[in-house]
């Protein structure tokens, strides 16, 4: 039996291997390039590792992609073979229920599998990475912090990965509204790890939703041995850089970084396309014209419109096709919306609510409905955390909702979301709040006619 460098079993048999899936953890943490790589590695040379089928199975459906789908129901195949074959450790035989779990529609079950571990081996990072990315998924940042507070006493200051723990659990606080503890916890991880991407955009995210766009600027350009060695996760990081580029009001620099980093490479990962739809969004609302910009991004995601693996994904596709006007597309997607949500499972229920109020959202946005878009994405707000990603990420609904009310005349309401959203801020009202309220103080000016 072999230990890896989290401290936890795994059924190796060959020194190499093990030196293999150690650096697959370390470059899983980081969002390295080299993950797969590492893993195909180790597959080759031990095909009946069932932990490694497992993960092969696991970081696939993390991708949330149709396809994806077959390639992680041969690994849970593969996983069960050599299971079957044993021994195996406890660890990994419930990283292979994970795995099945996940594929029943049941991601929960999955993070509860991850739990287990973690409840016997509180020093595995990479479950803990695991579980915190599945809740992520669903939207459950109260319990990416509860799990990941659970396991950081066993993460001290003798573990390799504890820079990584402490970026996870700064994430957490931010998402939970400790700004000021999150970003000394992220800075902190940033010093035991400094190729954590993960902690550095968690930092990012505390400047974003206090307003404080220079430090997040110059905490991006001053680490970029935390993230230019990543995989397309750099390409979310250039899309802070670019958000906080417009709370300075330089739209023409965020403009700019969409085209020479965020878009660089016509990426089909649907982190990338949410990346440029709510940049391009963003752009919008503030009057920037953006040009043929969606014509490709629409291009990939009519071929998506019956993907139906995240919610989150799907909403983004349909931003796409509303910038690019491809209606028939629109139409597919809202069916398909329709359909699943009638459907058993953890996404299904997040097609029924809020997925199919905030599709008749930006539905009716797009043809310039606003009563309707402000009515049906209202609706869909008290649960709109439910589609996963964060704040910042979620954000670019908040600004639709609000910008749809002041478009249909309702300036009370939306004066009342800008309110909420600047409470979830801090308190501190950044470039869009400012420019909403101005704008609501001129239209009550203006007398009754």
């Amino acid at each position: 039996m072999m230990f890896d460098l989290c401290q936890s079993p795994v059924t190796l048999a060959q020194k190499q291997s093990l030196s293999e899936w150690d650096g697959m953890i370390h470059a899983f943490l980081a969002h390295g390039t080299s993950t797969p790589h590492h893993l195909g590695a180790i597959l080759k040379a031990e095909p009946d590792f069932a932990m490694g089928h497992a993960t092969r199975g696991l970081f696939s459906l993390m991708m949330g992609r149709a396809e994806l789908v077959a390639i992680a129901k041969d690994a849970l195949s593969a996983a069960q073979t050599a299971r079957r074959a044993g021994p195996i450790t406890r660890r990994e035989a419930l990283w292979i229920d994970a795995l099945a779990h996940w594929l029943e529609h049941n991601p929960s079950g999955a993070v509860a599998a991850m739990e287990e571990v973690l409840a016997t081996h509180p020093s595995d990072t990479l479950s803990a990475k695991v579980s915190h990315a599945i809740r992520f998924i669903l939207g459950d940042a109260v319990g990416m912090r509860t799990s990941i507070e659970r396991v950081l006493d066993a993460h001290d200051a003798s573990h390799p990965f504890r820079g990584f723990a402490l970026g996870c659990h700064a994430f957490t606080l931010e998402e939970t509204g400790e700004y000021a503890r999150a970003e000394a916890a992220g800075r902190r991880g940033l010093e035991l790890a400094p190729d954590d991407a993960w902690g550095l955009h968690a930092v990012a995210h505390v400047y974003d939703m206090t307003a404080r766009p220079d430090l997040g600027i110059e905490l991006i350009e001053t680490n970029t041995g935390a993230w230019d060695h990543c995989n397309n996760f750099r390409y979310h990081v250039w899309w802070h850089k670019a958000l906080l580029h417009m709370d300075r009001r330089e739209n023409d620099v965020a403009l700019g970084l969409y085209d020479a980093q965020i878009r660089a490479e016509k990426t089909d990962d649907y982190r990338d396309i949410s990346n440029a739809t709510s940049l391009l969004v963003r752009l919008e609302l503030e009057g920037i014209d953006v040009g043929e910009r969606w014509q490709e991004l629409a291009d990939i995601a009519q071929s998506r419109t019956d993907d139906g693996c995240v919610v989150f994904a799907d909403l983004h596709y349909m931003l796409a096709l509303s910038g690019a006007d491809r209606p028939a597309a629109r139409d597919a997607m809202t069916a398909r919306f329709a359909r699943d949500a009638t459907k058993p499972g953890d996404m299904q229920a997040r097609y029924a609510d809020p997925g199919i109020a905030a599709l008749s959202g930006l539905n009716a946005f797009a043809e310039g409905r606003y009563n309707d878009a402000f009515s049906d994405l209202v609706v869909a707000r008290p649960t709109m955390q439910s589609v996963g990603g964060s704040h910042a990420q979620r954000d670019v609904f908040e600004r639709l909702t609000i910008d749809a009310g002041l478009r249909a005349g309702r300036y009370d309401q939306a004066q009342a979301l800008l309110s909420d959203r600047q409470a979830l801020r801090a308190g501190k009202p950044d470039q869009f709040t400012q420019t909403r309220m101005e704008q609501i103080a001129r239209a009550q000016r203006i007398p009754a006619q």
